[in-house]
């Protein structure tokens, strides 16, 4: 029963949008998608109705345990009959991301959820709405989620958590030389620029280039700690800034990582050398000439 009901529920975060966007109408389809979860929460199934065009649908994709594909169809009807009916658990489908996208009067909008009755967790996946812009506003014409009991994402820090790891594990590679560790933790197109101006590595270029230090039991041990991490508004990318302890003194890293399907993975690396400011002028002398 409960199992074949499109519970999304999703809780006014940030939000990412295309450039064509109008604030104000990634605003409006915000308000009628939280007024449909706001309707679920309540058990009020007349609002519910309100948010949703006359001609809407619902559907699921899942793989049922024959592990066959499934695409299962629910009318608004079902829907809302469940939502009206008296039920003791908390309906909390928890979003870690989202992604607005509107063009004219077409609007889509991209979530990745868990979902939890009361503190147990049921499943997760991606839910993807359509929304139309009629004479009384967006009105939801589509819900089409995936559901999976695997891999689900339980607490609000575990992507900041697996960065800390990726990026920890990733120093620590160096020092003991796991090659495959090292390069695996970058994307195909991943940049590292050294602490030389001419140091502008492709992931595979620096991988050819540091053959020779990868030999040695320690290619290189640096560091970490004073890390901060940032993210985008969508969740897929997230930014970062870290100082090390190196044979070279203390130098700062800082840099980009994308989220893929294996995870999150290193985009761009820059290591710079730290020099403090009451030995600069020091250092400038140290610098070759101009000519």
């Amino acid at each position: 029963m409960l199992k074949n009901i499109l519970l999304p529920t999703l809780f006014l975060l940030p939000f990412c949008a295309s450039t064509q966007n109008n604030p104000d109408e990634q605003a409006a389809v915000i308000v009628t998608i939280q007024r449909m979860f706001d309707a679920m929460r309540a058990g009020d199934s007349t609002m519910l109705r309100t948010t949703f065009d006359k001609t809407a649908r619902l559907q699921s994709a899942f793989t049922n345990k024959e592990g066959k594909p499934v695409l299962h169809d629910e009318s608004i009807d079902e829907f809302a009959g469940a939502v009206g009916t008296p039920h003791e658990e908390v309906w909390d489908e928890r979003i870690w991301s989202y992604d607005v996208r509107i063009d004219g009067r077409l609007a889509t909008v991209w979530t990745d959820y868990t979902f939890f009755l009361d503190d147990k967790m049921l499943h997760c996946g991606v839910n993807a709405f359509h929304l139309f812009k009629g004479e009384n506003g967006w009105k939801i014409t589509q819900i089409t989620d995936t559901r999976r009991k695997d891999g689900c994402q339980t607490d609000p820090d575990v992507d900041l958590a697996a960065i800390n790891k990726l990026m920890d594990d990733w120093h620590h590679a160096a020092a003991v030389a796991d090659e495959d560790t090292f390069f695996g933790s970058m994307t195909a197109d991943g940049i590292y620029l050294g602490t030389d101006a001419s140091e502008r590595w492709l992931r595979d270029e620096m991988k050819e280039w540091s053959k020779k230090y990868f030999e040695r039991e320690t290619a290189w041990a640096f560091t970490p700690h004073d890390r901060h991490v940032y993210f985008s508004e969508n969740g897929q990318t997230a930014w970062f800034e870290e100082l090390l302890d190196t044979w070279m003194g203390p130098c700062r890293g800082s840099g980009v990582l994308v989220k893929t399907p294996d995870g999150w993975k290193i985009k761009h690396y820059d290591l710079a050398v730290a020099v403090a400011n009451d030995i600069v002028n020091d250092y400038i002398k140290l610098l070759p000439k101009k000519k």
